[in-house]
């Protein structure tokens, strides 16, 4: 039985991990958040731009691990024939500068930080992924992309470079998550590694003590002043995510270390990009936005739905 070259819907939700999706809008709300700043027409395009970004990273990520998949991954939609290699390629080309041009929508400054986003995304699949700077460069990239909804949501756009130092904790903090799973996913074709699943774990729980309580709001110098919010979190709300975020990993990270096989580390991997919903809103909570918080949310059952579906790793 022979399969089109060009691949049917179900090869690309797969080749571009779509039950991942639901983990990029909360990136630039954070951003925002952070930055003191109310969402607005440039946060929609930020978005609208940040997918495009990250599923152009999907494509050329399969392309660059072609010859690797149709050893350890022949299912997968490349080394399957599903889909071409010259057609994954192309796709990742065309979401990279639809992404770029949607950021431009936003600002100039967001613009900015979409490139050095961009870059570092394909800098990581073709050239990074597989050394020791691979974690750290999906890091900057997740950090970059928090950035990129700061920049796109301060107003007037000439100061939102001045709105970088106050979302750069936030950022700091998402990176710290996105390198603890990224390190743990160079396991989940072979496992093996306890290790890492526990380095991990206490990433994690660090991440969510920070996250816990509650941030300093004086921008700083030279920053322009957030706008006021009509009212703060509750008291609770902050811990409360900050446990739901820790939570969501936790137990597949303690499976993997304790039986570090191949299944239970992917299970720990897709456990680590859901966290990514809850750790958004716990920050977008500690910024003083409680609605964005709460609607971030709303995208968890979303993510457990499609990555029911199609896996997110």
């Amino acid at each position: 039985m022979t399969t089109r070259a060009t691949g049917g819907p179900r090869a690309w939700a797969e080749l571009l991990r779509v039950s991942a999706l639901a983990s990029v809008p909360g990136d630039v709300l954070a951003g925002a958040a952070a930055a003191g700043s109310r969402p607005g027409r440039g946060t929609l395009w930020a978005i609208a731009a940040s997918l495009c970004l990250y599923e152009a990273g999907m494509a050329l990520n399969d392309w660059a691990d072609r010859d690797e998949d149709a050893a350890e991954r022949p299912h997968r939609p490349l080394p399957s024939g599903r889909i071409t290699p010259a057609a994954a390629l192309a796709a990742s080309a065309a979401l990279t500068a639809t992404g770029l041009g949607l950021a431009s929508r936003a600002s100039r400054p967001a613009l900015a930080v979409a490139t050095a986003l961009a870059t570092t995304v394909w800098v990581y699949d073709l050239g990074l992924k597989h050394t020791p700077a691979g974690p750290a460069t999906m890091a900057t990239a997740r950090a970059l992309d928090l950035l990129l909804g700061a920049t796109a949501t301060t107003d007037p756009p000439r100061r939102a470079l001045r709105s970088l130092p106050a979302a750069l904790p936030a950022a700091a903090l998402l990176g710290a998550h996105t390198y603890a799973v990224t390190a743990v996913s160079r396991h989940e074709t072979h496992g093996g590694s306890t290790r890492t699943p526990l380095a991990a774990l206490a990433v994690t729980l660090a991440v969510a003590g920070t996250v816990s309580s509650r941030a300093k709001q004086s921008p700083p110098s030279g920053a322009p002043a957030p706008r006021p919010r009509p009212t703060l979190p509750p008291p609770r709300l902050g811990p409360l995510l900050a446990l739901a975020y820790a939570r969501t990993p936790a137990t597949h990270l303690l499976h993997a270390a304790l039986n570090p096989s191949a299944a239970l580390t992917e299970r720990a991997v897709g456990g680590g990009i859901r966290a990514t919903i809850p750790l958004q809103a716990a920050l977008a909570a500690r910024a003083g936005a409680p609605g964005t918080a709460l609607g971030l949310l709303g995208l968890v059952p979303l993510a457990r739905a499609l990555a029911r579906k199609v896996s997110p790793t």
